[in-house]
């Protein structure tokens, strides 16, 4: 992940902040990697500023855009000093397929998967598909985006309650909810779009049925640019508070080792069908029976 044109890189702009950029900082000065940073003007005494061989302040942009999502000012300013690579942690720009691809296109390296790779599996409806394609196991529910309430209440009775209904571009448990009968779905359904909407700008909404009492397993995955993947093993985060994970328990408690290979052995053929590259993370949900199912898949390193 740290070579370019068959040698290592010898410096990286990281377009992000706190401890991600600190932990980034700390790997780059033992392979003796230059480590540059952006940073706002809030930010200017934080430790990973002081710790990176050279800093940069981000502009306000006055705009739409905070600092740290200005796209077109962080590539410049690796352009103007000739660094060789952007990382961009997690959070902000990390899963923005247009922002990899944007890199790419100016000659930086982008320490990440592919921004095709982010492009398909950063869409749930998308990722959904192409996991189906692979012939792993889903969720039942619909893969296409439903617009209206009609619609809505004509699969949700064919798939049976309770359902979920989810945003495509969600994420940290935006644009969910939990449906129980048709009386909460005519309550639900559009409260769910208006939420996807002003959390990520995108009001696709789907359905899937809701499975009672799960395990909610993530494996790690990483590949590398010749094709080789390994998983180190799961994380269990059933412990959770509104769709939020409060505790995470590795290796899980509920399944065994022929669960974990098995699962694990569906992230990564997933992660081969689209030629992943970098650190993910593939989340699956187990039922009581541990039948488990493919969820979605984050496309750059875990925060946790």
């Amino acid at each position: 992940l740290l070579v370019c044109n068959e040698k290592m890189i010898k410096s990286i702009l990281i377009a992000n902040r706190g401890e991600i950029a600190c932990r980034i900082i700390k790997t780059a000065t033992k392979l003796g990697i230059e480590s540059f940073v952006v940073y706002s003007k809030e930010d200017e005494d934080t430790m990973a500023v002081k710790m990176a061989d050279k800093a940069f302040l981000l502009n306000d942009p006055r705009s739409e855009s905070q600092e740290y999502l200005d796209a077109k000012q962080i590539i410049s300013i690796a352009k103007q000093n000739e660094i060789e690579a952007i990382h961009p942690g997690y959070g902000f720009l990390s899963e923005n397929f247009s922002f990899a691809k944007s890199v790419e296109e100016n000659g930086i390296k982008f320490i990440g998967p592919s921004y095709q790779a982010i492009q398909i599996m950063g869409d749930k409806i998308v990722s959904k598909l192409q996991a189906k394609n692979c012939g792993l196991s889903v969720i039942p529910g619909v893969d296409s985006e439903i617009s209206d309430l009609s619609k809505a209440k004509k699969i949700a009775k064919e798939i049976g309650f309770p359902v979920m209904v989810k945003a495509s571009a969600g994420g940290g448990g935006k644009g969910m909810r939990v449906i129980h009968s048709e009386k909460n779905l005519e309550d639900d359904f559009q409260s769910a779009i208006n939420e996807a909407i002003s959390s990520f700008g995108d009001g696709r909404i789907f359905i899937e049925k809701f499975i009672e009492n799960p395990h909610h397993i993530e494996i790690q995955i990483i590949g590398d640019r010749f094709g080789n993947f390994i998983h180190l093993g799961e994380r269990d985060c059933s412990i959770q508070r509104r769709n939020q994970k409060i505790i995470e328990e590795s290796p899980s408690p509920f399944i065994d080792a022929t669960i974990r290979n098995k699962i694990a052995a569906q992230a990564i053929k997933l992660a081969e069908s689209v030629k992943y590259l970098s650190a993910g993370t593939v989340e699956f949900i187990v039922d009581r029976e541990k039948n488990f199912y493919f969820l979605e898949m984050n496309t750059r390193l875990q925060v946790e």
